[in-house]
């Protein structure tokens, strides 16, 4: 048990730290992780395939994300939903963070286990408890809802420079 809670540690931490990192912020990020792969080391590893203990292992962060955000609600503590990654102004992290914040819950987690997590649409299915229908579903909800927040951000930026994002569509979906 304990080989197989290392291998998933050295397989799946990156990507569970920058997903947990977008939701709880960056500080608790590496805390979470840590609570995570003990979670992990702690019980047995379903006899699943890779996608199967990659959606288990997402499915313990998405759980203690949810209850690290609604204990910090009930301290009236604000929950920061980016700062894992710098993105060039100050204006446009304010600006994600707040596309993020209104976005449902359940479509902020699936874009961020996509987007973050690296996840296949089958295993945010499994760590969702969600069809691949109502991912794929879920997911061009999400990313429609973003673009529309986050393009006057964007505009402004590159009319002064600031950023260069390409405007190419995704066509992975």
């Amino acid at each position: 048990m304990v080989a197989n809670a290392d291998v998933l540690f050295a397989a799946y931490r990156d990507g569970v730290f920058r997903y947990l990192s977008r939701i709880v912020g960056y500080g608790d990020a590496g805390e979470l992780t840590q609570e995570v792969f003990l979670r992990v080391a702690r019980g047995p590893v379903p006899a699943a395939d890779e996608g199967g203990r990659r959606a288990w292992v997402f499915r313990i962060a998405r759980n203690l994300a949810l209850n690290h955000v609604r204990d910090d609600r009930r301290r009236g503590v604000p929950t920061p939903l980016t700062d894992a990654a710098a993105p060039a102004t100050q204006e446009l992290t304010t600006a994600v963070a707040q596309a993020l914040e209104r976005l449902q819950d359940i479509d902020r987690d699936v874009f961020l286990l996509r987007e973050a997590g690296g996840l296949s649409y089958d295993e945010i299915a499994r760590a969702c408890e969600l069809t691949p229908d109502a991912v794929r579903s879920r997911l061009h909800r999400a990313r429609q809802q973003l673009r529309a927040l986050l393009d006057p951000v964007l505009v402004t930026q590159r009319t002064r420079g600031v950023v260069r994002l390409y405007d190419r569509p995704r066509t992975d979906d």
